[in-house]
């Protein structure tokens, strides 16, 4: 890293100890529901319909039942594919030719759940209720005034991809959403979600191309994210960390299996290299033999290592265990935390050096001086916003969530899920996200900054570059890690 890349001066959007700047995707659903939709009953013939949409200038319409429910959407392309095309009669009912079902949420609900909606399903609008009756329709333009790139483009592109171009062609348009984004002042934790879900869609697109001619078929197996992207944390800075686990049918054997899977799972990840997630420099992907697996070889493999406990074991561990399926047989997955799950409770000596390890990287604040910090060379006086920041919130999380049996992966879901079975301070327990979420806000700011100055990203900064206010936040948050660290070599005295 540069002198330069450590110069870049950091201007969080949202920040633990200002309120006064708000995310738009935690915005309620009712509050972006400003005008009631077109609509009318599905009874009603389709020629009273497109006599609505025209005098309403829309390019859909909303079919409700007798209680007002949304049961149907029609939009122009039902218009040309099931009236023009069909040549139906336009004088029979709309349930003939709507599109049943469509998606609804309550006006409860947040504008991200929204988002996470029209990317994971490509559609461009969410039908919000109020008590089961329609409230409303929100559009993907009201979520996303200022951007580019449409989420549910993006999406509907990848379901579609034919080739290595098109897919990096999307990976460039992800990329776009999420510098803008970030310029509105969403939220590490939305943003991050809302990413990894378009991220997720783009590898599996990779996997349906790749894995096509595999000769697999008949074959179960599963595509398992590791590491930041198992936790649904990926930032702007992010390099491949997966795995594959099959199952062996009856007069198989898993030698027979691995080699095709290794070549499928080999031009996985050079496609996704290409995409722009880097090839691991561990080697932690698929095409490793050693985490191309059948679902008895990676019970095999954890279990020796909950058995020794040593330094490598206790790295592997920070990765392999935040495991969660991504494309492929989900159950396989499945049964593979639940065996994890189920095992690590009898291995405590195991769950104690994970505490040991996780307490021997302390938040960089002393008692004197406001920071600790470190580095050399280029990189002397700076601080590691991952490893002595989120790593720190990150490895007491996944603790708590192994001893507790928890089947979530996201350090926020494990700290809230524990928080509940260990009967923790409700407070305490979001004084902890909170300052998680911060940190994270701050790196990515950093990778924002780095990337429009062309800088090589790193996670590396110089606190001299915060603001009073972005000072004392992030002093706070490492306070919260100490807090944090302390519950957790209470909680666990062997």
């Amino acid at each position: 890293m540069t002198d330069a890349s450590l110069a870049v001066p950091i201007t969080p959007q949202l920040k633990v100890s200002d309120p006064g700047l708000a995310d738009p995707l935690a915005t309620p659903l009712s509050a972006l529901s400003r005008r009631a939709p077109v609509s009318c009953s599905q009874d009603r013939p389709v020629r009273e319909a497109l006599e609505l949409m025209r005098q309403g200038n829309v390019g859909s319409i909303l079919l409700t039942d007798q209680t007002d429910a949304p049961v149907g959407m029609f939009t122009l392309k039902d218009l040309r594919d099931r009236v023009a095309l069909s040549g139906c009669d336009i004088d029979q009912p709309m349930r003939q030719v709507m599109t049943p079902k469509p998606f609804a949420l309550p006006d409860t609900a947040l504008a991200f759940e929204a988002a996470l909606a029209m990317a994971r399903l490509s559609i461009h609008h969410v039908v919000v209720t109020h008590a089961g009756r329609v409230a409303g329709v929100i559009s993907e333009k009201d979520l996303f005034a200022l951007q580019q790139v449409g989420v549910s483009r993006i999406a509907g592109a990848l379901r579609v991809a034919p080739d290595l171009a098109s897919l990096q062609h999307a990976a460039e348009d992800i990329h776009r959403l999420a510098r803008n984004l970030m310029a509105q002042g969403v939220g590490a934790e939305r943003l991050t979600r809302l990413i990894s879900q378009l991220n997720d869609q783009l590898t599996q697109r990779i996997l349906h191309l790749t894995f096509a001619e595999s000769g697999l078929d008949g074959v179960a197996w599963c595509w398992l994210a590791l590491g930041s992207e198992g936790r649904f944390e990926q930032t702007l800075h992010t390099d491949q960390d997966n795995g594959l686990i099959f199952s062996v049918p009856d007069g198989d054997s898993a030698e027979r299996l691995r080699a095709p899977m290794l070549a499928a799972a080999r031009r996985a990840n050079e496609w996704l290299d290409a995409c722009g997630f880097p090839l691991c420099k561990g080697e932690i992907m698929a095409s490793n033999p050693n985490w191309c697996l059948s679902l008895e070889e990676w019970r095999h493999t954890f279990g020796d290592w909950i058995s020794r406990g040593d330094a490598p074991v206790l790295l592997n561990a920070s990765i392999f265990f935040d495991f969660r399926a991504l494309a492929g047989d989900a159950s396989l997955s499945e049964a593979l935390r639940a065996w994890l799950n189920a095992r690590i409770k009898e291995k405590r000596l195991f769950l104690k050096l994970m505490v040991q390890n996780a307490l021997g990287n302390r938040a960089p604040v002393g008692l004197v001086r406001d920071f600790i910090v470190d580095g050399e060379g280029d990189e002397a006086h700076t601080i590691d916003l991952k490893i002595h920041g989120a790593t720190l919130f990150v490895d007491a999380a996944r603790i708590f969530a192994l001893s507790a049996g928890l089947s979530e992966t996201g350090t926020v879901a494990r700290l809230r899920g524990a928080g509940e079975i260990w009967k923790l301070n409700s407070q305490e327990v979001e004084a902890w996200v909170e300052s998680f979420l911060f940190i994270q806000q701050l790196r990515l700011q950093l990778h924002q900054s780095q990337l429009e100055q062309g800088h090589a990203l790193g996670n590396r900064f110089d606190p001299e570059h915060l603001t009073n206010v972005e000072h004392q936040a992030l002093k706070e948050a490492f306070r919260q890690a100490r807090k944090l660290q302390g519950r957790l070599e209470s909680f666990f005295q062997f």
